[in-house]
């Protein structure tokens, strides 16, 4: 264990952590496929085989990511950036539609779909960080400085909002995180606020998805007087969460993946809670925590501005998602279409959650260096300073 350690460089705890949900995520998915599998006419060992692809696909690019350092990212945000915008308006437009969403995009040849907003905060964050670094000296500037962070954080929400209201609404609480701690005025940033909001009112009002959104909503809002059609999801959730007590039917013995629509994906906490009882939802709880502080401790003990923003906007990212998910399963927010990171099934949203795991682990891997480069260079001096010198 300690040899197979040794080649992973960065924060070992978070790599504890990534290989502990990968684990979780292989035995809730293969549990909780069996009805899709029937669906489709295909064996659970199909999904099982493809997820678990996906999760080594996934350590691949994670340890590619973390292995390039993290000062590069800077120029790629730039590349990320050109190629996100586009392919944000051409999704809006002639996108898959997949539960009256068009969020996806068809990856020619290997017919894999792919959620372009999954590219999309990875873009948003790794550029946010980049322009609040380099505007630092003219951090109060509205036109140096202001104009181009508003623009991107609004057009990338445009793009997003329409399509995908919760996945935009996650980014854009980034993105505010963010220009807190770039130290962007509280007035600049309610500018920020202001028009995303007017943004927000349009999306809603008059989007494609309007009926859908306010249906929601309302179903959220009227509880146990909400139609029982439209409160289906949330109501077997909490079905699956009563049911599963203390410590659960245990793995493989859950009765509401036979009737949520998609317990793998949007609902597998309340799943997990089912097989596995409070007590396994709560230590999942517990490792997305973990993951919060450990990326917080990244925070603190980066030297540099561009390192300490990446930490924080995709460790915020990752952990805010992840409650987003919990939070509908229980009941404390509308549903969404949000994934829990690394545990539900899913394709290329495993691979980017990947990737943003390993460009933090990138910021820590440069941490532990530069204190290896502290700590020999003091030895050196404290073995020059035992040399006698010869009179």
């Amino acid at each position: 264990m300690e040899q197979a350690f040794s080649k992973l460089k960065g924060d070992r705890w978070l790599w504890i952590i990534v290989i502990v949900l990968s684990v979780w995520s292989l035995l809730a998915v293969y549990s909780s496929v069996g009805t899709l599998a029937y669906k489709e006419g295909k064996g659970t060992e199909v999904y099982l085989i493809k997820h678990t692809l996906l999760i080594f696909g996934g350590f691949a690019l994670m340890y590619i990511s973390h292995l390039l350092d993290y000062r590069w990212y800077a120029g790629i945000s730039k590349i990320l950036m050109a190629i996100t915008i586009p392919l944000l308006l051409y999704t809006l437009v002639f996108g898959d539609t997949i539960n009256e969403a068009n969020r996806w995009l068809t990856i020619p040849v290997i017919n894999q779909t792919f959620q372009t907003s999954d590219l999309a905060k990875l873009a948003l964050i790794t550029f946010l960080a980049r322009t609040l670094t380099r505007k630092q000296e003219n951090i109060k500037d509205v036109k140096k400085a202001f104009l181009p962070i508003m623009g991107s954080v609004c057009l990338i929400f445009a793009l997003i909002a329409p399509a995908n209201l919760s996945t935009a609404l996650m980014l854009f609480g980034v993105s505010v995180l963010l220009l807190i701690i770039g130290r962007i005025s509280i007035k600049q940033i309610m500018y920020v606020c202001l028009g995303v909001f007017v943004l927000l009112i349009l999306i809603v009002a008059l989007g494609p998805r309007r009926q859908t959104y306010m249906s929601r909503v309302e179903t959220y809002l009227n509880g146990e007087t909400a139609d029982d059609d439209k409160s289906f999801q949330a109501d077997h959730a909490k079905i699956a969460i009563a049911s599963g007590g203390l410590f659960g039917k245990g793995p493989g013995n859950s009765t509401q993946r036979n009737v949520l629509p998609h317990p793998y994906s949007d609902f597998i906490f309340a799943i997990i809670i089912e097989e596995y009882g409070a007590v396994g939802g709560f230590v999942l709880v517990c490792l997305y925590v973990a993951l919060m502080f450990r990326c917080i401790r990244i925070v603190t003990l980066s030297p540099k501005a561009f390192g300490a923003l990446l930490a924080a906007g995709l460790g915020f990212s990752l952990t805010l998602q992840a409650f987003g998910n919990m939070a509908v399963a229980v009941g404390l927010g509308p549903v969404t279409g949000i994934p829990l990171p690394l545990v539900s099934m899913g394709g290329t949203s495993i691979l980017f959650t990947s990737v943003a795991f390993g460009i933090i682990l990138s910021v820590s891997r440069n941490i532990d260096e530069m204190k290896e480069k502290v700590i020999v260079e003091r030895n050196k001096k404290v073995i020059v300073g035992e040399i006698p010198v010869m009179e």
